[in-house]
């Protein structure tokens, strides 16, 4: 009684009028226009009501193109739908999300910041994994991307296992590890040679398409300089392991959370040795970030090296002027021998936690920016780069009081000349 009840239902079901809409024509194979009934699938014409007595034959003709056109868009929409489903699947069981590249970033999330590359690249809809080690140091990048573009993976540079982790999916890997001293944990040769070689196993080991490792200007193999040397070797490291590797030597950056102009703008007294007669093209850090962000988009310069550095050469001395103009302060200079500084600055740097002037530091002083006449610069990847002097006020403006922090240098000597009489009205 109950399996007949059930047919009988299925019966009115199916003999009940029911709503037509536009998806329910369809064209045969033979050109026949049909009605679709409840089911959803094409059969013979036996077991559809067809409605082609019911049309003229220019009629038919010209609601068979209008439905073909309307077919085709409605299936071309169906399988972009079927592949996007298909690929956001897939992307989501290889960690990738739903993007079709994705970064990887060497643990330095401070150059991320700086260059502002996180930024560019996420707004492209590809997804950032940013390897960290203090927890600290990557919050302010969590808001570089929509949610889920930027992805922070623990790592440590010497747990190859999580290095690879992070590389594994990556279609282009940025190393931008680097450091200007010293530390108790890391020496610079651990970081710029056994680092770099380290992730440029895990780059070769997973078949990377892209290896950007940027180095520093001065990269010399028989530098007196240790930093410059152990760049030179992380160099030819990573070119000895994976020979496509795009190289990139930046000259000092300058911009927001800089270690140049920040560094002359925050402390009262500079100590130098070389009378701050070192010279150098500083360049600015949006310029070197939009440099390599070009070079993911092109792959000639896979196996190049490039030189990106400023359009005009600067002292130490020309820059810290620049600075006390745009602050209005003047700093105090103190010129250390370099036999008394150097051992002073070494011994400091190992007895303190915090930062402070290395003996290196003190070595890099005496070597002047060398620009390599081989390597390709910002023309070839058609960047014209910003003046320092230009963007100065820009980055600067904070350090000045509150007294002039909005006035032009000119309207701020006006004010000092005033201070210098004393203005009495005799009303007698």
């Amino acid at each position: 009684m109950q399996a007949a009840c059930v047919r009988t239902k299925q019966s009115l079901l199916f003999n009940a009028p029911l709503k037509r809409c536009i998806s329910d024509i369809a064209i045969t194979k033979t050109g026949r226009t049909i009605i679709r009934t409840q089911g959803g699938r094409s059969v013979s014409n036996s077991q559809y009501r067809s409605i082609g007595p019911l049309l003229t034959s220019a009629a038919l003709g010209l609601l068979s193109e209008v439905i073909t056109l309307i077919l085709r868009r409605m299936d071309s929409e169906l399988t972009r739908f079927r592949t996007y489903r298909h690929r956001l699947w897939r992307n989501w069981v290889l960690g990738k999300i739903h993007c079709e590249q994705t970064w990887y970033a060497a643990p330095d999330p401070d150059q991320w910041g700086t260059l502002g590359l996180i930024v560019e690249i996420a707004r492209q809809g590809c997804t950032v994994i940013v390897p960290y080690r203090e927890e600290m140091a990557k919050r302010h990048l969590k808001v570089s991307g929509d949610l889920g573009r930027v992805i922070f993976m623990e790592c440590d540079l010497r747990n190859t296992p999580s290095i690879e982790e992070s590389v594994r999916h990556s279609d282009v890997v940025y190393n931008l590890i680097g450091r200007m001293y010293p530390t108790k944990n890391f020496d610079l040769e651990d970081v710029h040679v056994e680092g770099a070689e380290r992730i440029a196993d895990a780059v070769a080991k997973y078949d990377v398409d892209r290896f950007i490792h940027v180095s520093s200007y001065n990269a010399d193999a028989n530098s007196p300089s240790e930093f410059y040397r152990t760049k030179a070797q992380g160099e030819a490291v990573v070119r000895k392991i994976f020979p496509e590797t795009t190289i990139v030597r930046p000259a000092p950056l300058f911009g927001f959370e800089d270690r140049l102009l920040h560094k002359l703008a925050g402390v009262t007294n500079v100590l130098t040795s070389n009378n701050m007669q070192e010279r150098f093209w500083p360049v600015h850090a949006i310029d070197v970030g939009q440099a390599l962000e070009k070079m993911l988009q092109d792959d000639s310069t896979a196996e190049q090296t490039y030189e990106l550095f400023g359009p005009t050469n600067y002292s130490t001395a020309e820059i810290a002027e620049l600075v006390d103009r745009e602050i209005i302060k003047r700093r105090r200079h103190i010129n250390i021998p370099k036999r008394i500084l150097k051992p002073a600055a070494g011994i400091l740097n190992k007895a303190l936690y915090w930062p402070v002037l290395s003996a290196d530091e003190v070595e890099r002083e005496f070597i002047d920016q060398k620009i390599d006449p081989t390597a390709k610069t910002f023309k070839d990847l058609g960047i014209e780069p910003a003046e320092l002097a230009s963007l100065t006020f820009h980055y600067l403006q904070g350090y000045r009081s509150s007294a002039f922090y909005d006035l032009p240098p000119a309207t701020e000597r006006e004010k000092r000349e005033e201070k210098k009489y004393l203005h009495v009205l005799d009303d007698q």
